[in-house]
């Protein structure tokens, strides 16, 4: 079996997670799929997978040597692609990262909007509680609010959202406006207890950084929830701008705390490969990019 054949073998074994489960993507028998792991671990001198009473797991070297495959795979599949003209063609599926709450309050519109110019595109979103690994998890394009860590990935800034604490007009009449993080003992809170989402609050004055844990009358699933709890008048919520967008734009909630609030993070469009990525990532690189810039939940 040919290192090419050998490395597609093995990169089937490690995203199913199984030799039977890869010899069944492939359509091979799980004998040989065993056979070309053993040669591939002898002509490596290394030992790749791990065996144990659940299964099989990646060797520390497995890792890696997964990894470098799949990177030489996609881009000889690239290569092929593009011989054939791939790249001037922008139909297929497009997959796209972005937080919580963004699709619902920011991208929606565009990605409709995008659709319709692109109609041979299909576009899967998934959420993501931050940067994602594009390469690893195969996703074209990320929507990330947050600073970036160095990567090979590019990066298109869309502008700033910032840390907000907000409650209802009628809560706020009822309850008074906290002027300061030390009030909030006198308040309530709604909460989400979905991964990313904090129960004690961080506050910024200079230099210096204080953690609150306001009293908590309500803690939902979802922030989508905990925010619309908040529009009916149940208490105080700590967002980020962004999440709570059209809300705030409303008039449904009504921000307090801002000089203590946080300062503002960037928001960015990552993607792999800049100008040489295929076509349906090049075109929604393109479109949705000076949209995003113009979305007022971007303009801190």
């Amino acid at each position: 079996m040919s290192r090419y054949r050998q490395m597609k073998v093995f990169d089937a074994v490690a995203q199913a997670g199984s030799l039977a489960a890869a010899a069944r993507r492939l359509g091979l028998s799980a004998a040989t799929v065993q056979r070309s792991v053993d040669a591939l671990e002898a002509r490596l001198n290394v030992r790749l997978l791990e065996r144990g009473p659940r299964g099989i797991i990646l060797s520390a070297a497995g890792e890696r040597f997964a990894l470098s495959c799949r990177q030489i795979l996609e881009q000889t599949e690239a290569a092929d692609r593009s011989a054939a003209g791939m790249h001037a063609c922008t139909g297929g599926q497009l997959t796209l990262a972005l937080p919580l709450l963004m699709d619902h309050q920011v991208l929606t519109p565009i990605a409709l909007a995008y659709l319709e110019a692109f109609p041979d595109v299909q576009l899967a979103t998934r959420a993501s509680h931050g940067p994602p690994r594009l390469l690893e998890e195969g996703i074209d394009a990320a929507l990330v609010v947050g600073h970036l860590a160095s990567s090979s990935d590019f990066a298109q800034a869309l502008g700033m959202v910032r840390p907000i604490i907000c409650a209802a007009p009628a809560y706020l009449a009822k309850q008074g406006r906290p002027q300061t993080p030390d009030e909030l003992t006198a308040h309530r809170a709604v909460l989400a207890s979905a991964p990313g989402y904090d129960t004690a609050w961080q506050f910024c004055r200079g230099r210096t950084t204080r953690l609150i844990k306001p009293p908590t009358v309500l803690t939902c699933t979802t922030q989508r929830a905990a925010i619309h709890a908040a529009t009916l008048g149940l208490g105080l919520i700590r967002c980020m701008s962004y999440e709570a967008h059209a809300e705030l734009q409303s008039g449904l909630l009504e921000p307090v705390l801002q000089p203590f609030a946080g300062a503002p993070v960037p928001a960015q469009l990552i993607y792999r490969h800049g100008r040489r990525a295929e076509a349906r990532v090049r075109s929604f690189v393109d479109f949705a990019t000076p949209r995003l810039r113009a979305h007022p939940a971007f303009a801190d």
